[in-house]
Formats: C-alpha cells, structure tokens, sequence
C-alpha cells in the first residue's frame, strides 16, 4: 500500500513526462483493439458472406473437379446420383453445372465461366428466381463487377460460345435479364448464371452436374464415392489464411508502437533513477530494503500502464463504439482484390480481445519498469548519498 502511494505521488511529480508516456501507451491500447476487431469482422463477414452466395453449408464435389485447374472442367460432372435424389427435392442439395465459355461483348472476347443453376433453389443468395423466359436466347443473370467490367446491362445481348460433352463447339444468343451485386467475386467476377436445366441442354449433359451445394446446417448422410464432400474447413481456408496472414503482418505495427511506449517508460525509469540518487540511498539508509526500493521503481512503471488503461478507455469506448456501429468505408476498388470484402466492414471487439491486450500492455510495462529497478539492488547507499551508482 505504501509502494503505491509513494508511486503515485512520485508519478504526480513528473507531471508532463507522466502524462506523455500514458498517452502514448493509451494509443496503443485503441490501435491493437481497433486493427485487431477490424480483422475479426472482416473475418465473420467474409465467411458470412461467402457461405451465403457461394459455398452454402459445404459441398459435394465430382471427384475430377479441380476449381483451380480449369482443364479439369471438361470431365468434371457425371450424372447425380440416385442417393441425392431426396435431398434435392426436399431443398438440402442443390445440384451446380459449370462449363468453360467464351462472350462476346461489343466485339470483343472474353472467358466466362457458366454456371447452370436451378431457378426455384433457395440453399444460395444467388437470385436466381430472376430467370424469366427470353424467347430463343438463353436468360443470363451476371453480378455487377461483371457488367461494370464488360458494359453490360439488362436487356443486352451477347454472344455466347461454350463446349459440349463431345468436345463440339457451339454458340448462341444470350440477353442480361438482370444484375445482382454480392460482396463474393468468386460468384461475380468472370461468372454467368444460367438456368441449370438450359445448361445442360446446351452441352448435352442432362442429369448432370459438377458439385451440389448443402443447405446451411444440415447434415446429410447419403453419400457416394464419385462425390467427394468438402466441409467448411476446406472450402473457407483460403479467407482463414489471407486472415492469418494480415494479422502477423499487423502485428510488426503492434510491436513498433508498443516498443515506443515502452521505451519512454524505460527511459524515464532511468531518469528517474539517476536523478533521485541521494534520495532513494537516503530510504534505504533509513532502512528500506533493496527489493521495497525495486518494488516501488517497478509499481510506478505499472502505474503508467494502468493510467493509460483508464485514458484509453475515456477516449476509446466512445471511437471504438462508434465505429462498430457505423463500420469502416473501405476504398473504391478494393472488390477488384478476388476477396470477400463489403464496401463497410464492422469491427467486431470481443471480451476476450480487450482483456488480452490489457494484460499485454501491463506485463510489457512491468517488465520494462523492473529491469532498470533491478541496477537499484546494487546500490550502497553510501555511494547513493553521494550522487555515485556502481
């Protein structure tokens, strides 16, 4: 209790200096909060967001299928398998044809890849209830990347070219009947939804398809070994270790701003130190012991981390607080990346997040504020009296 109050006084007593270390160790505390909960939400809203468009509650993929290889799309479906049948016609699994293609827009070329998807599906955001009889044309609905990209708007026409199951090529007319915008480029950038059974008439695969896509929180037990199931572990790792990544990354900024603080701390523990020689070798010759001498030097620096909680906490709550509810506008063009990020991410700040790096900062400061106490407890008091440290 004494160390305290004679830290306290003596933190008093410095006055600016004091107040100079805690608001440089309060920045620190918001920073590695806010950056720190900015991630988190990203994280929760990506896979939220890829989960809701793309991936739904996991997937069965054709045993060929490799989406990072696209000279496996040609032999990656196969007919559905009998034991799917139920599923998808009580709405669990949602069968998926995709098919590499070629559009040409204004005259000009480009690959697309063509998604066939049942119109009355409800497992996917995609909204493909927007399908509507185009006469002789096939009906193509294409995400707002897609037609900002490409220049393309509803009602326009492209001509389509694609590959059917015998390795023949053929084309057609396709009209834009609508526009949908999602945060996910992999159902947007380079993409054409069309309806699934018109897919598979144009490549002479009926009955098949590529993957089928489980609705959100349902198990399903039928199973079939040309079908390989893959689990939101696998289908979300790639969002997990871009996530990963930009939080080690992160943490080199973390690290520089708290070495300052700590390094002011540090620096003014020497200080203090060295000019308050005569009266720290008069306490100890008035018989305070070396380690009540290192106690006091080291409750001061930790002191100036408890400080700063509180500042931090003034200022922070009401920022952090802010922002969680109002979100972080993200630049223009960051939909162009090929991740899942919405125009506003919403910091997510968790209990566990908070107390962390308060327990961070405290140990941080307790340490730097011991280790220059410890010169202390080779003081005589003698020497000390005299303005002389060994």
């Amino acid at each position: 209790m004494l160390a305290l109050k004679l830290a306290y006084r003596n933190l008093a007593g410095a006055g600016l200096r004091t107040w100079l270390n805690v608001i440089v160790l309060s920045f620190s505390f918001v920073f590695i909060i806010w950056f720190k909960g900015f991630l988190e939400g990203w994280n929760r809203e990506a896979r939220r967001d890829m989960i809701q468009w793309e991936i739904g509650g996991g997937q069965f993929w054709h045993e060929a299928y490799d989406p990072y290889d696209p000279f496996t799309l040609q032999d990656a479906h196969g007919m559905i398998p009998p034991v799917f049948q139920n599923e998808i016609d009580q709405g669990r699994l949602t069968p998926m044809l995709l098919a590499q293609g070629t559009f040409y827009p204004q005259g000009r070329m480009h690959s697309v890849m063509l998604r066939g998807i049942d119109p009355d599906q409800s497992i996917l955001d995609i909204p493909s209830r927007l399908f509507h009889e185009a006469g002789e044309s096939i009906p193509v609905i294409i995400g707002t990347r897609m037609a900002s990209n490409h220049s393309l708007d509803r009602g326009d026409n492209v001509t389509v070219r694609w590959r059917d199951v015998k390795g023949a090529f053929d084309a057609a007319e396709a009209v834009i009947v609508d526009i949908f915008k999602s945060n996910v480029p992999g159902v947007d950038a380079g993409q054409m939804w069309i309806p699934l059974n018109r897919l598979q008439t144009m490549t002479g695969m009926e009955g098949e398809a590529t993957l089928l896509v489980i609705r959100q929180n349902t198990k399903i037990e039928s199973s079939h070994p040309e079908w390989m199931l893959k689990d939101h572990r696998f289908l979300l790792a790639e969002i997990d270790q871009i996530i990963k990544t930009k939080s080690m990354g992160s943490s080199i900024f973390y690290i520089m701003l708290l070495s300052l603080a700590l390094l002011a701390i540090f620096d003014t523990q020497v200080l203090s130190i060295f000019r308050r020689q005569r009266e720290i070798g008069t306490d100890m010759a008035l018989g305070m012991t070396r380690g009540q001498v290192v106690r006091l030097f080291t409750v001061e620096g930790t002191m100036h981390a408890f400080l700063a909680a509180g500042l931090a906490a003034l200022y922070g709550i009401p920022f952090l607080y802010f922002q969680a509810k109002r979100g972080f506008p993200m630049p223009e063009g960051v939909d162009d990346y090929g991740l899942a990020i919405a125009e506003k991410i919403y910091p997510v700040y968790s209990a566990g997040l908070v107390a962390g790096t308060t327990i961070l900062v405290l140990v941080a400061a307790t340490v730097v504020s011991y280790l220059p106490a410890t010169k202390i407890a080779r003081m005589k008091p003698t020497e000390s009296i005299k303005g002389k440290i060994q």
